[in-house]
């Protein structure tokens, strides 16, 4: 069982105790851009996955990612990178974001077709049919990412390459406030919430694999939380495993739908174009509202998505 942090652990903040907007947004140093104009003056001659940070961009790129780290581990948990639209091309800004995650983490493959640059965008496809909801543009619910998958994600990364017509909100809210109202509102819920749960695979499952995976929602040793949750997941899983939920579980599976979209606990923002947003996966849920997409089909939402392993 986690113990509850303090009060003063930035970790557990709720939308009036948050750290003001403007120190959400993180800029890039002169060295740190010219050693990324350099890594990526031929991007267009290689897959961009191909890229390596050399020894000299980690140099120059070390004082402006600390505090991007500290914020992703100790702090609020995420933070949004804002690369110089005058110093980058846009079509140089899928390797910026690249290389900027290298250094931050190591990329993991996303599903079973092994990408590692993952397109997020609507599709048109359902979530009824097997879709993710990242390529619809449904309101996916607060979740986390790779909730059904057997390596523990650390961070999600987002570029932004367009937005939305509207909606299309990026929410956030921390999972150890969550954890904090839940145990104050209803223990009995967080309890079931820390036991296994069958949860779909959806589109990760490999030769072998069961359909399933059993994990609790939240999980964890000490002051370390981890929170694995994505409520449809859930309900699809336990159809397949042929284990319909208990009415328990699915009242503390509504309790916690209720205490994450609480409005005095998140916080919420649009991404512009250029923009890179990355989130600690481990303790943080977030959500995309629904959206309503242009027409055109260079102006529609598109944002790329990147998962890291932290290092170490």
């Amino acid at each position: 069982m986690t113990s509850t942090p303090t009060a003063a652990d930035p970790r557990a903040w709720r939308a009036d105790t948050i750290d003001q907007p403007d120190s959400w947004y993180y800029s890039l140093s002169d060295s740190a851009v010219a050693a990324l104009q350099e890594a990526i003056r031929e991007p267009h001659q290689v897959p961009v996955t191909d890229l390596r940070a050399s020894d000299h961009l980690r140099s120059a790129c070390a004082s402006d990612l600390k505090p991007v780290r500290d914020a992703l581990e100790t702090g609020r948990g995420f933070a949004v990178i804002t690369p110089d639209s005058d110093r980058f091309a846009p079509r140089d800004l899928p390797a910026v974001y690249w290389l900027l995650g290298e250094l931050l983490g190591h990329p993991f493959e996303q599903n079973v077709q092994g990408a590692l640059l993952y397109d997020v965008r609507d599709t048109g496809q359902d979530v009824r049919y097997g879709a993710r909801f990242s390529v619809t543009n449904a309101d996916a619910t607060f979740h986390t990412d790779n909730s059904f998958g057997d390596t523990v994600l650390d961070y999600v990364g987002l570029l932004c390459l367009n937005s939305a017509k509207a909606g299309g909100l990026s929410q956030i809210v921390s999972g150890y406030a969550v954890r904090d109202e839940l145990m104050a509102r209803n223990r009995a819920a967080w309890d079931i919430l820390c036991r296994p749960f069958h949860v779909d695979r959806r589109g990760g499952l490999r030769p072998g694999e069961e359909p399933t995976a059993r994990v609790p929602v939240f999980d964890g040793q000490a002051n370390d939380l981890l929170v694995r949750y994505l409520r449809y997941w859930i309900q699809v899983g336990h159809e397949k495993a042929d284990t319909p939920l208990t009415p328990e579980q699915i009242s503390a599976l509504d309790t916690l739908d209720t205490v994450a979209a609480d409005p005095r606990l998140r916080v919420e923002f649009m991404l512009q174009p250029g923009e890179m947003l990355f989130e600690n996966n481990r303790w943080l849920m977030h959500n995309r509202t629904a959206f309503e997409d242009f027409l055109e089909p260079d102006r529609k939402r598109h944002y790329v998505r990147l998962w890291l392993r932290r290092d170490g």
